[in-house]
């Protein structure tokens, strides 16, 4: 152990830390005395640079500009990422490029969206006085700034200050590319710098020739017109190349708010705009008083467009959906111009239409009621018809896609499904009575109570607090894992919006938008499958090459329900539809079902039914949520769905509803108002789904027989053409060209 630890360890361990000691402390002090001496070296070196004086004050004030620019550099650099980010696709030009003629059901054209690729007119064939027109008003200077007018934004700010609000806008034309291009309409800070950095971006990839062109077509002009030569097609019936110095004014005015000043809306307030227009080019120096004086004289006249019944709600939300499939195609396809084949069926439409419009004509004033939204469609998830709203031209916001309402006892199917999973029957006994959550306690319509009763009574009669007792059932008497459960089972059928956990849910206290309501009421009559509803059944390209199919390249209907539970539960809505608060709905001979919805303070009212054929939803309200005057589900939505499906059902095969019988009856005839439209025609007799497929199926074999045919075409002379053989030539070519080929299968 000696030998290990001899004894004199103590000392030479003193030593050896000492030494460590000596060395730290003498390279801190040789460290010091190195960094003093560099220090004075430093100084008497920089001693050389210094001044005294006003060159003093150039220096610092040089140094501080520097110290500030670089700080500000980051920051720009900062503000501006977000901004480049949505230039990184090199595709970002085409993207807005959509060039979409819509088809009904039938192959009838419908209407169009998006920018005339075919009819586009080169900046040079544009009239003079519709360009000065339109950088008179909207950007003078456009030829001379960067992308961002500085005086022109100081000068909207002094005189937005002066007027106390805006009367002014301070965007140049680049920038409100920018914002058509890249950005919403939002009113932010963000938005506002995003649209700076776009612009600058813009202006130093583009000529301002091509920014101006850009503007002139992709700029929205009112009535679902995009462009200018869009814009005066749909108002005068001309092409922009032949606008008089009125109609360009009136064109011009748009830019700034071009629901508000459209002609088809407000002719006057149109006019108006015009005028303001014309000043502008005289206040410019583009034009003299004398060669305005005629267009102040005669003002534009635009085309009538108030019995114009384009389904443009519709078309609005297809070409919504056309934009969202573009995104799913393969990067290396280019092709911007697209033919649509849409579900719309226009008989349907019109009687959705002039439902809608009857309705609040005779009953509107009188329930306060001053608008309303329907989507009618088949129940695989194809929508018929869409209105979403009164007028169009008025707004072209659509209720029945982007407007979220709450829909009160509508939304109980979802709870009532949830309890039949839950293992509940539509026979088991359940209580009427008081029930509290909380500080929160529902009461039913009418603040009585009946006690004991089935399931399928109490959603008869509409119930509130058994649908707030099953959320505690089916929670196993927790309310909030009740809830979570009914959630889910919403989701399952199509509802995406946010459901918000509040007690009040099950009575349907949070919003839902009406085409996801709709397409999950679909799941009913489809036993349990739900589906997308989608507007778009079949694309093609310009030149007439089919490049998708719903049938083939849409979503597939999934299992949400028990085939069980969707059978007890069209039992049950079809108690609600014969003997509860959906009578006025009940159909002549077919058999129906569905549920009334009213919130509270009579804010919103719902009807949404089906039959075997068709799933429709009626809402009626007030955009600014002002109460109707008691307005129930059960009143004017469950009269509007009744005149829409007894239309609907005309001249078609019906399928009944499983598990319910015929119902035996005829209902009166409902006399007509004396200010009312006249109703619609009979509905002509249509071809069933499977005739409409062979049809279809058909028209693809005759397009791919003349692309078979294209390159024999050039082989055969005129005298061949004009020789009586001819025909028969011609199909022993297509008889050759098809030779083997077989069509069996194709859909």
């Amino acid at each position: 152990m000696r030998d290990l630890f001899p004894e004199d360890w103590r000392p030479r361990l003193k030593r050896t830390l000492l030494a460590i000691d000596a060395w730290i402390d003498f390279s801190m002090f040789r460290s010091g005395a190195g960094l003093r001496e560099s220090y004075e070296r430093f100084s008497t070196y920089m001693d050389r640079f210094h001044t005294a004086g006003w060159r003093r004050w150039l220096t610092e004030l040089l140094s501080e500009s520097a110290t500030l620019g670089a700080a500000g550099g980051v920051l720009m650099l900062a503000l501006a990422m977000p901004a480049f980010q949505m230039t990184q696709d090199e595709d970002w030009l085409k993207k807005s490029e959509l060039a979409v003629t819509f088809l009904d059901r039938y192959g009838n054209e419908v209407g169009t969206r998006g920018i005339r690729h075919n009819d586009s007119i080169p900046l040079d064939q544009f009239p003079d006085n519709l360009i000065k027109a339109v950088l008179a008003t909207e950007d003078r200077r456009f030829y001379d700034h960067f992308g961002i007018d500085v005086g022109g934004t100081l000068r909207a700010l002094v005189t937005n200050a002066q007027a106390g609000g805006v009367r002014q806008g301070g965007s140049s034309l680049t920038q409100q590319l920018a914002k058509n291009l890249f950005l919403s309409n939002e009113r932010t800070i963000d938005r506002k710098i995003k649209e700076a950095f776009l612009a600058l971006w813009l202006e130093s990839h583009l000529t301002k020739n091509e920014i101006l062109k850009l503007y002139l077509d992709r700029a929205y002009m009112g009535g679902g017109a995009f462009g200018v030569d869009a814009a005066a097609q749909y108002y005068f019936n001309k092409s922009a190349r032949d606008v008089n110095l009125a109609e360009a004014a009136m064109l011009a005015g748009l830019f700034k708010a071009p629901t508000k000043f459209a002609p088809h809306v407000n002719l006057p307030a149109a006019r108006a705009r015009a005028n303001v227009v014309l000043d502008n080019l005289v206040d410019a120096g583009f034009m003299t008083e004398g060669q305005v004086f005629g267009a102040r004289r005669h003002p534009a006249t635009p085309v009538d467009r108030r019995d114009d019944r384009a389904p443009n709600y519709y078309l609005d939300w297809a070409f919504d959906q056309m934009k969202k499939l573009v995104d799913t195609f393969p990067k290396s396809m280019t092709e911007r111009v697209f033919v649509v084949r849409t579900a719309l069926d226009m008989n349907l439409q019109r009687a959705a239409d002039t439902a809608v419009e009857n309705s609040l004509r005779q009953y509107g004033q009188e329930y306060h009621a001053g608008q309303a939204a329907t989507v009618l469609m088949d129940v695989d998830g194809s929508v018929r018809a869409m209105v979403g709203g009164r007028d169009y031209g008025a707004s072209q916001f659509n209720r029945a896609t982007d407007s979220m309402r709450q829909p009160g006892s509508s939304f109980k199917p979802y709870v009532y499904s949830t309890a039949l999973k839950y293992g509940l029957k539509p026979s088991s006994i359940v209580i009427d009575a008081p029930i509290c959550l909380g500080n929160w306690c529902p009461h039913n319509y009418g603040n009585s109570y009946r006690g004991s009763m089935t399931l399928i009574t109490a959603l008869t009669h509409s119930i509130n607090t058994v649908a707030v007792r099953l959320s505690v059932i089916v929670g196993d008497g927790n309310a909030k894992l009740g809830r979570a459960k009914i959630i889910q089972t919403a989701r399952d059928m199509g509802i995406t919006t946010p459901l918000p956990d509040t007690p009040s849910l099950p009575i349907g206290a949070d919003a839902v938008t009406m085409i996801e309501h709709v397409g999950a009421y679909a799941t009913f009559p489809n036993l349990g499958m739900a589906v997308k509803p989608h507007a778009i059944l079949e694309v093609r390209t310009g030149d007439g090459k089919s490049i998708w199919r719903y049938d083939r390249d849409g979503p597939k209907p999934h299992r949400a329900l028990p085939a069980g539970v969707a059978a007890d539960m069209i039992k049950m809505m079809n108690s609600v539809v014969e003997n509860g608060t959906a009578r006025r709905a009940r159909l002549d001979g077919i058999v129906a079902a569905g549920k009334t919805g009213t919130t509270n303070d009579y804010r919103d009212a719902w009807f949404m039914g089906y039959t075997g054929n068709f799933v429709c939803g009626v809402w009626f309200g007030n955009d600014d949520y002002t109460s109707t005057n008691r307005m129930t589900g059960g009143s004017l939505p469950a009269m509007t769905w009744h005149s829409i499906m007894e239309y609907a059902h005309q001249g078609i095969e019906i399928r009944q509803l499983p598990g319910i019988p015929v119902p035996e009856r005829k209902l009166p005839a409902v006399a007509q108002s004396k200010n009312s439209e006249p109703p619609p025609p009979p509905r002509p007799t249509v071809l069933t789904k499977r005739g409409a497929e062979i049809l279809a199926r058909i028209e693809r074999m005759m397009d791919d027989a003349n692309r078979a045919m294209a390159p024999l075409r050039p082989t055969v002379s005129s005298i061949e053409r004009d020789s009586p053989a001819a025909p028969a030539k011609a199909g022993d070519a297509l008889a050759s060209a098809l030779e083997g080929r077989s069509f069996e299968g194709r859909n």
